[in-house]
């Protein structure tokens, strides 16, 4: 395609635009050859001096032989556009054709047929550098001029799982919410800010509709998960009858309020409670020798359980933070959300 373009363009078009590339690369690469110190790059740069060095030799005498025409001068020209030996030729042809002077009186004798004017090469020369010039600049101001493409990476979106059938005992739980609700109330765009993150943004985001555990399909459980770099976030809802003063006296008679690091408090005027306990870690082999190892205490998770209503009649909404490094934010942090994330769960009625 380039060659075509070359032998399609006139003279005094493609010699200035050769010209002006094989200079503005020559100049570069040899630079850059002389700054880096590579051989390679300086011989290119070479290449490219030469190749320019030729081409304004041929146009200098392209130039001379329009300056000063005749058969003598004509044949310095080029070929390519430049005054020729043929153009020479039909010149001298036509000056032997032309008849000669008539005499005083006769009348005036026809003179030769002026040849059609030829365009200015300095022009073409200027008008193709130019082009090349406009060309050159539009690239360099491309990337300013046109929208750049966004590359910022953008937070996890909940996945979409409405189209999968509910657990039948979610059709006979009074206002029992799906995981996709606690995910969209969850997942705010805050979320990252109130656990004193606010530069990170939230790599995956899930929500679940499932069943309470050891209780054959009878309890309701749904939950939410959005996880950080820093943090992970789990949201759940809990459809049982404990209320959040019987949790506190099962976790006394089983001798482990210390363990747990309880405290009692009022949210959003509903009973809560704070406690600690460890995640559990599973290894799962995906084949190969490995096997699945056995489950192992994960680290330090801490939970905001907050009653479902101010009643305390049974059931609550759990937050529940944890990081890998086993570092967990202020108490204050859970609250935060609770306040935030927790009106915004909507209820629904039975189906």
């Amino acid at each position: 395609m380039l060659g075509l373009l070359l032998r399609v363009l006139p003279f005094w078009v493609r010699e200035p635009l050769l010209i002006a590339v094989g200079s503005v690369l020559g100049a570069r690469i040899t630079y850059l050859a002389v700054h880096e110190h590579d051989r390679v790059a300086a011989v290119l740069g070479a290449v490219f001096l030469v190749f320019t060095a030729i081409r304004v030799r041929v146009v200098v005498r392209a130039l001379r032989a329009r300056r000063s025409p005749g058969p003598a001068t004509g044949a310095a020209a080029s070929a390519d556009g430049a005054p020729s030996e043929a153009v020479a030729r039909a010149w001298a042809q036509a000056q032997v054709a032309a008849p000669a002077p008539a005499p005083a009186g006769a009348g005036l004798a026809p003179g030769p047929v002026t040849a059609g004017r030829e365009p200015n090469p300095w022009g073409q020369a200027v008008a193709a550098v130019a082009v090349f010039g406009a060309i050159a600049a539009a690239l360099w101001l491309a990337p300013d001029v046109l929208p750049a493409e966004d590359d910022t990476p953008r937070p996890a979106s909940c996945s979409d799982t409405e189209d999968e059938a509910l657990p039948a005992v979610y059709e006979k739980t009074p206002r029992a919410v799906t995981g996709d609700e606690l995910c969209e109330a969850l997942n705010r765009p805050d979320l990252a800010r109130l656990l004193g993150t606010p530069t990170e943004i939230a790599t995956s985001a899930s929500g679940t509709s499932n069943t309470a555990a050891l209780t054959d399909g009878k309890v309701a459980q749904p939950e939410a998960e959005v996880t950080f770099d820093t943090y992970t976030v789990n949201l759940s809802a809990t459809y049982n009858g404990l209320s959040t003063a019987q949790y506190v006296e099962l976790v006394k008679i089983a001798g482990n309020e210390g363990e747990k690091n309880l405290r009692t408090l009022t949210v959003l005027g509903r009973p809560a409670l704070l406690s600690s306990e460890h995640t559990m870690k599973i290894e799962i082999s995906l084949g190969g020798e490995g096997s699945s190892g056995p489950v192992q205490q994960g680290p330090l998770a801490r939970t905001l359980s907050v009653a479902l209503d101010s009643r305390d009649r049974g059931g609550s909404y759990d937050i529940t933070v944890w990081s890998e490094s086993g570092a967990l934010p202020d108490d204050g942090v859970l609250l935060g959300i609770a306040e935030k994330v927790l009106p915004t769960i909507p209820e629904r009625s039975v189906r």
